[in-house]
């Protein structure tokens, strides 16, 4: 018996939109565990450039580089799938683990063009980048590295004066605002330590120098 013309219609069209979305879903599981990896790699490659292993650092983004393009590639025959949060996460900390190398070692900034992310990911893991100074900021401080404390929180202070620039809609930027409003908080605190930490080794100087070099001859019997 055949179907009416209408339900010959309605059936075509619903096998068409599950062929579809089954292509969506396939492309949003393959997807998935690649921006895993790349969280995975980014967050090895963070930790090596605190440690200063250039060696693992390279090991690592290249890992991250592997998985970040092979999820691009699965979604980008769905704009609307790319656009959701978990590749906007995954191109976000690959900007983040780029960026704090070069924040670090002083290396040119890369862009969101030369590491091919979208501009709000790239914006957000600028920030993220900043934020991760601190830990390093305070590892050089503990070390006695006074003066590139002090670097390092010019670079964080450059980024936050460079971030709050972009004013637009978390819509837009990603919730860049968000994130900026966090970095702040993390520049203040850093800002604190290194004064904290100058004015005690200037402390320490005057008191060296106040004391004068030891009399010769040793304590009196």
């Amino acid at each position: 018996m055949s179907l009416p013309p209408r339900a010959e219609e309605l059936a075509a069209l619903g096998e068409d939109a599950r062929t579809q979305l089954s292509e969506v879903h396939r492309a949003r599981e393959e997807a998935l565990p690649r921006c895993r990896e790349t969280i995975r790699a980014c967050g090895l490659a963070i930790r090596a450039v605190h440690r200063r292993l250039p060696d693992e650092i390279a090991i690592r983004l290249a890992e991250a580089q592997d998985a970040v393009r092979a999820a691009q590639d699965a979604l980008d025959p769905f704009p609307s799938l790319a656009a959701v949060g978990f590749l906007h996460d995954a191109e976000k900390e690959f900007a983040e683990a780029h960026l704090t190398r070069a924040l670090v070692d002083g290396s040119p900034l890369p862009t969101a063009a030369e590491l091919e992310v979208r501009l709000p990911a790239w914006l957000n893991g600028m920030a993220e980048a900043a934020s991760e100074l601190r830990r390093h900021l305070l590892d050089r401080l503990r070390a006695g590295e006074v003066e590139r404390g002090e670097e390092l929180l010019v670079a964080m202070e450059d980024a936050y004066d460079m971030l709050v620039t972009v004013d637009y809609p978390d819509a837009i930027t990603g919730g860049l605002r968000r994130t900026t409003d966090a970095l702040r908080a993390v520049v203040e605190r850093s800002r604190s330590d290194v004064t904290t930490t100058v004015l005690q080794a200037r402390l320490q100087r005057s008191i060296e120098a106040s004391s004068g070099p030891a009399a010769p001859g040793g304590a009196l019997s």
